[in-house]
């Protein structure tokens, strides 16, 4: 059966840019010289190029020789054992432009880091809804997109909104979409407990088990760009208060960590629909994306937990996490 989004048009279109672009970034040859062998403009290759670009049939990468890191990246690979990429921000931009930004690379970056055969945790909020409204696509085969926390709560099914996400991930890449209609929070331990032993929600949770790749930001409850699950109704009053005596700085899926970057004893854990850390940490790869320096108590605990494996953060608020680090 023929795919109804792909027309002769469409396919002969992909054609012709992928020579293109095999002919320009392969043989190195001028536009101008690409025009004349396929017997078309300076400028229709030039589109071609372009097309090839966006469409996610060129990846660019910017490979980084041994020791010669920036510095501030080396700083994070000294002190916390992980891969900085540090996105350049002018400090005259607000905090929606310096998330656009970061949102902007992250959204190149995770391109590059997923491929076929592969299983991609996606955790909603903010920052992870910016992100996949920039990411470049790419086709893959036999990969999925999991949702990582379930987003229901006692105002709203959360449901378009966390599936939204998720989906526009899958789509980049050709994947499956797989939601978890499940609430942020339970009411009571033991409801989870008894849940999680339905079959239909061991599917997921098995799914979860498989993955190569974790998408994450860390949640915090102020800032100018507020998390979403402290500003869209998540929590009561009596959660936050809860947290606050448990002395958490913030959260991973839903899930809560101190400064020091434990997680333990925390009681609203143990209510949450999202992934145990200790699970988290046996992802092979675990992105955070982190943009503005009102986060960074909360990565700096999630960075001594040994969450995170790569983090995508704008240059001002990673020179500040640095200066801080190395404080006596």
């Amino acid at each position: 059966m023929t795919d109804p989004g792909i027309t002769p048009e469409s396919d002969l279109r992909t054609g012709h840019a992928t020579q293109a672009a095999r002919l320009y970034y392969f043989q190195d040859m001028t536009m101008a010289a690409i025009g004349r062998e396929l017997g078309v403009s300076r400028s229709t290759v030039s589109r071609l190029i372009t097309f090839a670009r966006a469409s996610g049939l060129v990846e660019i990468k910017i490979s980084t020789p041994l020791g010669q890191a920036p510095r501030i990246e080396r700083a994070f690979a000294d002190l916390y054992d992980i891969r900085a990429h540090v996105v350049p921000v002018s400090e005259t931009v607000d905090e929606l432009q310096r998330l656009d930004r970061v949102a902007t690379f992250a959204g190149r970056l995770l391109t590059s880091f997923f491929e076929s055969d592969m299983v991609m945790g996606v955790a909603w909020g903010t920052t992870v809804s910016a992100v996949s409204r920039k990411l470049a696509p790419k086709r893959t085969h036999n990969s999925t997109v999991v949702q990582l926390n379930g987003a229901a709560n006692t105002r709203t099914t959360g449901v378009s909104y966390a599936t939204d996400i998720i989906r526009t991930f899958a789509d980049a890449y050709g994947a499956v979409a797989q939601g978890f209609p499940v609430p942020a929070f339970f009411d009571y331990p033991e409801t989870r407990r008894h849940l999680w032993r339905e079959r239909s929600i061991k599917r997921v949770l098995e799914l979860q088990d498989r993955m190569n790749l974790a998408v994450f930001s860390i949640g915090v409850m102020s800032g100018a760009v507020p998390s979403h699950v402290y500003s869209a109704g998540y929590l009561e009053p009596e959660d936050g208060a809860e947290l606050r005596r448990d002395g958490v700085v913030g959260d991973i899926a839903t899930v809560f960590l101190r400064s020091d970057g434990s997680y333990d004893r925390i009681a609203l854990n143990h209510r949450s629909s999202g992934p145990s850390l200790d699970r988290l940490k046996a992802v092979p790869r675990r992105v955070a994306i982190v943009a503005g320096e009102s986060k960074l108590d909360a990565l700096t605990a999630a960075l001594r937990g040994g969450l995170i494996t790569d983090l995508v953060i704008d240059d001002i608020s990673a020179a500040n996490l640095v200066l801080r680090s190395r404080r006596p």
